[in-house]
């Protein structure tokens, strides 16, 4: 299976692009300034904002596909989880295959109230959840703020292995330098409604 590959052509959103860009690398980090449009491009990306200009991911372009399916292609996991229901189990796909062990869960997580999970605990089930509708694209947005350092490692390790079984591609937001360099090789910032290539 080839890698995926996610294009932007001519993208626009509220005081950002247009943008045009290729993604086709396992893993790209974003980053800038707060407010300068992180979180306006994952969700147009995922199409779950208007905006202006396309989509392309492995040259299907997203306004010829449903909302709901191109979002379980490109996967949106913010940085604050939503949940709608009461228990856990009722957030996940009847007929998904959801390991919970690499990020600390037994199966009876399905069973555990919302109400009782920590903002670390709501943020590593967001990630399994985005995973379990197995998407060939990923769009992180700062989806290890809440967890200390021994669960970003099983974050990022378990990104890393699904990416590379799945030959699918993440775009991360984040600020840690350190976790930029440890997550991908390419790196790009936005500045004054653009993105540029960053050196770290």
């Amino acid at each position: 299976m080839s890698r995926a590959a996610l294009e932007l052509q001519a993208l626009s959103t509220h005081h950002l692009g247009p943008l045009s860009l290729r993604i086709d690398e396992a893993n790209a980090t974003l980053t800038g300034a707060s407010g300068s449009g992180k979180t306006l491009l994952l969700r147009a990306i995922a199409d779950l904002d208007p905006h202006q200009g396309e989509v392309l991911l492995d040259g299907q372009s997203q306004s010829s596909v449903p909302a709901n399916q191109w979002r379980q292609r490109v996967a949106y996991v913010p940085a604050e989880s939503h949940w709608w229901s009461d228990r856990v189990g009722d957030h996940f796909p009847t007929d998904a295959k959801c390991d919970f062990k690499p990020l600390g869960f037994g199966p009876d997580v399905l069973d555990w109230e919302i109400s009782r999970l920590s903002s670390g605990e709501r943020q590593r089930l967001a990630l399994v959840r985005a995973l379990s509708v197995r998407p060939r694209a990923l769009l992180l947005d700062e989806p290890t703020a809440n967890l200390d350092q021994a669960n970003t490692q099983r974050a990022e390790q378990l990104i890393a292995d699904y990416l590379g079984q799945h030959a699918a591609l993440a775009l991360w937001v984040t600020h840690n330098p350190e976790q930029r360099r440890r997550v991908a090789s390419r790196h790009l910032e936005i500045h004054d409604g653009n993105i540029r290539a960053l050196d770290l």
